[in-house]
């Protein structure tokens, strides 16, 4: 369902921006600090040439800093060593305090874009179409909400000013160099195109590597999370060690996939440091030679080859952040590629807030497709007028949640329209589109939280007298209170701690809270015993007063006093009518009501 994926390449700038613009003025300080801790890597050399000149040689300061010396330690050796080593720790104090301003600051901007990407990401993701969802493994969502965003997180927590205070400080020590000898710093610089070559094409091939391995990581997530919801199925079937096998083998190429991409990455640090090594040795034979003819002071020689490796440490630095950026360049895509996911159903520019809904609902000449040349609906249509409780059966396949699911946009037709109250459904935003609606569904799902919770998840604002009424009136009211704790009474994930009885129960009060003008019944009392079932269609009875109801009915039995019953056979409606009428036609209807009697005794 997701966009191509860019091609291999590193984090935009127009990206970068994006995510930083919240928290620019945290962000400009934290480059202040960086200029500082720059500015105190830059210096840190210049001491130890004071030592070494004019300590150790006796040689004169310049007049400018000679003056400063004079005034505040004194005129003698001792004095300017104690001025030297007073700039010495002067350097490493003001360097580490910059230093923890720029981390703690950089630290805090990530984790709350971190935040933001998280929030952004996951409304994307819920405002996703059923079918979008249906296209992909849930492991895969759970991947760029988790892992891709704490890439991305820890790029800018440990590499992305990083990267700014690796690049000033290789500007500055190449300037100071430069002044000091430009011809000792462009030996120094020689190596510096073959390192861009190997670095820029490794870069390449870690992205890669980067990428295969995300893609192995989610489809073992998507594996276990898939077990785990489908766990009472597995055990069922005693297919625990099959599944262990399973994990296994895509746990293996898991590993097996990071190997490689472990290797590629190991290759590129000792690569640089040997380059770096035949660098340091050009200079060093260089500066040797110069000094031994008295061309250069020691102390120059040794502040150059101090600067040299100072330069040569920030353009390893900037090699090893190779692995943070890949990474989170590579997550960053990921991320990207569910925003720009070209979702099926969405809101229309033009849309507008739907009003209060009387009912009425109207299928003109609809059809939908999947995939493929098949259509799922092939030119329906029908009307319902306010009120009206219809009922829609046939086979399995057939279509009868398709059109279901049309009413409140969980898919939209290819053809065709559908309206409530005489207005195309894609006219309204999808939110108070679907606050008009209510459900009961076949699969009922609860929330691990208290029962009362989970009944007034139908409507954000509902009171708890509300909530206690609705249960009530779905005959949950009297199980509820048998609990210790009552409606603070903890459901287990997708309600595992009730019966199937108590489910549809509460899971009916949740949509008598709602109170929403319109009804889609998907068989809520398939799989309950007889005395369950009694109880949850009482329920539904008191739930339907009043209401545009569609029911999506399996066992026709329980639909006999339906207004209209709609018979769909290979995606188009076949028949229509009461129960009665369609009966005495002998028809589709009556066949499958023919085989259920029998099937039943």
């Amino acid at each position: 369902m997701f966009a191509q994926p860019p091609p291999p390449g590193r984090l935009r700038l127009p990206q970068i921006r994006s995510l930083l613009r919240p928290h620019a003025k945290t962000l400009f300080v934290a480059f202040l600090a960086v200029l500082v801790e720059t500015g105190a890597d830059v210096l840190e050399p210049w001491p130890i040439k004071v030592v070494v000149d004019n300590v150790l040689q006796s040689k004169k300061l310049r007049p400018g800093l000679g003056a400063v010396v004079l005034q505040v330690f004194g005129d003698n050796k001792y004095a300017i060593l104690d001025f030297a080593l007073a700039a010495i720790m002067l350097i490493a104090i003001v360097g580490a305090l910059s230093g923890f301003l720029e981390k703690y600051l950089t630290n805090s901007i990530a984790q709350w874009i971190a935040h933001d990407l998280r929030r952004q990401l996951y409304q994307r993701i819920q405002r996703l179409s059923l079918a979008d969802h249906g296209k992909s493994r849930r492991g895969e969502f759970v991947a760029r909400v988790t892992t891709d965003i704490d890439a991305v997180q820890d790029f800018i927590s440990t590499a992305m000013l990083g990267l700014v205070s690796s690049t000033l400080t290789l500007v500055g020590m190449v300037a100071v160099m430069a002044y000091v000898n430009w011809r000792f710093t462009l030996i120094g610089l020689s190596i510096t195109p073959l390192l861009a070559v190997v670095v820029y094409s490794y870069t390449r091939r870690i992205k890669q590597a980067t990428r295969k391995v995300k893609k192995q990581e989610t489809e073992l997530m998507s594996s276990v999370a898939e077990v785990l919801s489908a766990i009472h199925v597995v055990q069922a079937f005693a297919r625990e060690d099959y599944q262990v096998r399973q994990f296994d083998l895509e746990s293996r190429q898991t590993v097996e996939a990071g190997l490689a991409a472990r290797a590629m990455k190991a290759k590129l640090p000792p690569l640089v440091d040997v380059i770096v090594a035949a660098g340091t040795c050009l200079v060093l034979g260089y500066g040797a030679h110069l000094a031994l003819s008295g061309r250069l002071t020691t102390g120059v020689l040794v502040v150059l080859l101090l600067y040299l490796g100072k330069t040569y440490k920030p353009i390893r630095d900037l090699s090893k952040m190779t692995n943070s950026l890949t990474k989170a360049s590579v997550s960053y895509d990921r991320i990207q590629e569910v925003f720009q996911a070209d979702g099926s159903v969405r809101d229309l520019p033009a849309a507008r807030i739907a009003p209060p809904f009387r009912g009425l609902i109207e299928f003109d000449h609809v059809t939908v497709k999947y995939t493929g040349e098949h259509p799922a609906l092939r030119d329906v249509s029908f009307r319902i007028e306010p009120g009206q409780v219809v009922a829609i059966v046939g086979s399995s396949g057939a279509g009868k949640s398709t059109i279901a699911s049309l009413i409140p946009r969980f898919l939209d037709p290819v053809a065709g329209s559908v309206r409530v109250d005489g207005t195309d459904v894609r006219e309204y935003t999808l939110k108070s589109l679907r606050d008009q609606f209510s459900f009961v569904l076949q699969d009922t799902t609860l929330f691990r939280a208290s029962i009362w919770e989970n009944i007034a998840y139908g409507r954000h604002d509902a009171e708890p007298e509300d909530t206690v009424r609705a249960a009530m009136l779905a005959n949950a009211h009297d199980f509820i209170t048998r609990f210790p704790e009552g409606y603070a009474t903890l459901v287990g994930e997708r309600g595992a701690t009730l019966s199937g009885g108590e489910r549809q129960r509460i899971a009916i009060a949740r949509a008598i809270v709602r109170n929403s003008p319109i009804l889609i019944l998907d068989e809520p009392t398939t799989g309950l015993d007889a005395a369950s079932e009694q109880t949850v269609v009482e329920a539904l009875h008191r739930l339907m007063q009043g209401r545009t109801c569609i029911v999506i009915a399996h066992h026709l039995s329980t639909i006999r006093k339906a207004d209209m019953i709609l018979v769909v056979k290979e995606a188009s409606i076949v028949e229509r009518g009461t129960h009665d009428d369609l009966l005495a036609r002998g028809g589709a209807y009556a066949a499958l009501f023919s085989l259920q009697q029998v099937s039943s005794t």
